[in-house]
């Protein structure tokens, strides 16, 4: 978190560039195992270099801590329209129940950002990484690069200090019964 950013940054300089480093350092991998606890770690996503939404909010939510910028982790159902159809098959859906992204306290507010999909991910998609400066909520992308409907929100679940790993762990297994 600290190489990350340069001595003196703002705050909200701060924010962003730790948030792109989580989003373009740590591929984002929606095939890691969510019925196991690292996959919700933000330490064990830094060691292993991948992970999918809730790791990477909730490591972008420890690295935010460390420069002793307050964040949460939130989490809200979305429907992917564009999603990959290997990854349609194997959740059977493509509603992705409690996406985890980060909330950071900037300026005197709450701020959202999704650090999920990284730099080389959206070049395949064809889709602008979504960036974040520290400001403006940066969620997820409307649209793709074509205009087509591409991430929508569905149901927002709130916003917490810690990551209910336990819970999620059971939601994933209830919600995707055939993935691992």
């Amino acid at each position: 978190a600290r190489a990350a950013v340069p001595r003196g940054a703002s705050t909200r300089e701060i924010a962003s560039r730790l948030y792109t480093a989580v989003r373009d350092g740590i591929r984002y991998n929606p095939y890691v195992s969510m019925r196991s606890p690292e996959s919700y770690r933000a330490s064990s996503v830094l060691a292993a270099g991948n992970g999918y939404c809730v790791g990477k909010a909730a490591l972008y939510a420890a690295a935010c801590r460390v420069h002793g910028i307050p964040a949460l982790v939130g989490f809200a159902d979305v429907r992917n329209h564009l999603t990959t159809e290997k990854l349609r098959q194997s959740m059977g859906s493509d509603l992705f129940t409690w996406h985890g992204f980060t909330e950071v306290f900037v300026d005197g507010a709450w701020r959202k950002a999704t650090p999920t999909f990284n730099d080389t991910l959206c070049a395949k998609l064809g889709v602008k990484p979504l960036d974040f400066d520290g400001h403006s909520d940066a969620l997820l992308h409307p649209f793709d690069g074509e205009g087509r409907a591409y991430m929508q929100y569905v149901n927002d679940h709130g916003s917490y200090h810690d990551v209910p790993a336990k819970f999620l762990m059971r939601e994933m297994a209830r919600e995707y019964a055939n993935m691992q």
